[in-house]
């Protein structure tokens, strides 16, 4: 079995992270931190908990996250950075679902996140989290940085058409849209159902911080500079994520081609499903799983490829990616504990 802790178990990324290992056969929780709720049976606070999750939250210092053999940091940024040192010294594994660990270029973490890191030789190790796109890295890896859940989509959706070298790499455009949940659990004006219920509007817009991180990453599979225009929009729904993506074509390619290339890039990936071509992939579709669906359009088959992507931003575009790391991480099968069915309706 492997021993889990988790930093920062009252939030959606951790109760999710709880609600996924309770019934991962491998995984065994044995400590969640939670300063404010010290004592407190996490049943208590999610009674969706009750018979599977049978432990209290502990504060920080009364947690033996030592005595792990991995420990999911579901916490704000700069948390995980201040901790990961000791926690490798113990030969404990670290995940970071935060964004300590995703960038590897620190002026462009400290311009975006707005925290001195403190921690740059952990991150001079560290591997991005996305399986599909690094596996053989997590495998080896000590430090994991998860992905953001806007970038998992970009990147997805772009990496086939950039490794093949077909569009216009410095021209992409992203247009995106989040449920609520993926803005944390947390009391603010902004955030309450009257304020986000019927209504629809975009943030960001001027930039975006998952923007760094994603051209960083598509950067490493392009031969040729990488430009994204980013838009993100928070939508009336508590799950899910819904990315349009826009590329210009530099080359001749059918429309079966362009199926054909999607469809060898993920044949192999179980959570990764290629529609066929013209579908509408709809966010209910993902809904509580690790799954994440894409279709390709081509308007009047011109030279412009539109892909959409879906996704539940809490599992693949969070806590499940992570679980999907760690199994690779421990050398267990990758789908282990993550084959959920997504709830509909």
């Amino acid at each position: 079995m492997i021993k889990i802790g988790i930093v920062g178990g009252t939030g959606y990324t951790g109760v999710e992270l709880l609600r996924i290992l309770a019934t991962h056969p491998q995984a065994q929780i044995t400590a969640i931190t939670s300063r404010k709720e010290d004592g407190l049976p996490v049943s208590e606070m999610y009674p969706s908990l009750r018979g599977r999750v049978d432990i209290a939250f502990s504060a920080p210092d009364k947690a033996n996250l030592k005595e792990c053999d991995v420990v999911f940091f579901a916490t704000p940024h700069g948390v995980a950075m201040a901790q990961a040192p000791e926690l490798l010294a113990a030969g404990v594994k670290v995940i970071d679902l935060a964004a300590d660990f995703r960038m590897k270029n620190v002026a462009e973490f400290e311009k975006w996140y707005g925290i001195p890191h403190t921690c740059t030789e952990v991150l001079d190790e560290a591997v991005y989290g996305l399986p599909e796109l690094n596996r053989a890295a997590i495998k080896t890896a000590r430090v994991v940085g998860n992905p953001g859940c806007y970038p998992t989509t970009m990147q997805l959706g772009f990496s086939p058409l950039l490794k093949a070298g077909i569009i216009d790499a410095g021209n992409l455009i992203a247009d995106c849209k989040s449920g609520v949940s993926g803005a944390g659990r947390k009391a603010e004006l902004g955030l309450l159902f009257s304020e986000t219920s019927d209504t629809f509007k975009a943030y960001g817009v001027s930039g975006h911080r998952h923007t760094p991180e994603t051209i960083e990453q598509l950067q490493r599979i392009s031969k040729d500079p990488v430009g994204l225009l980013f838009t993100p929009h928070l939508v009336p729904m508590i799950r899910g994520m819904h990315s349009t993506l826009y590329a210009r074509l530099n080359t001749e390619i059918s429309n079966e081609d362009l199926q054909a290339l999607f469809e060898n890039a993920y044949k192999d990936e179980v959570f990764v499903d290629v529609l066929p071509f013209g579908s509408h992939p709809e966010t209910r579709s993902t809904r509580a799983s690790n799954m994440l669906r894409l279709a390709l359009h081509r308007p009047n088959n011109g030279n412009t490829v539109v892909i959409l992507v879906v996704q539940d931003n809490l599992v693949k575009g969070a806590s499940g990616q992570a679980v999907q790391c760690m199994n690779l991480m421990f050398g267990l099968e990758e789908g282990t504990g993550l084959m959920h069915v997504p709830v509909l309706p």
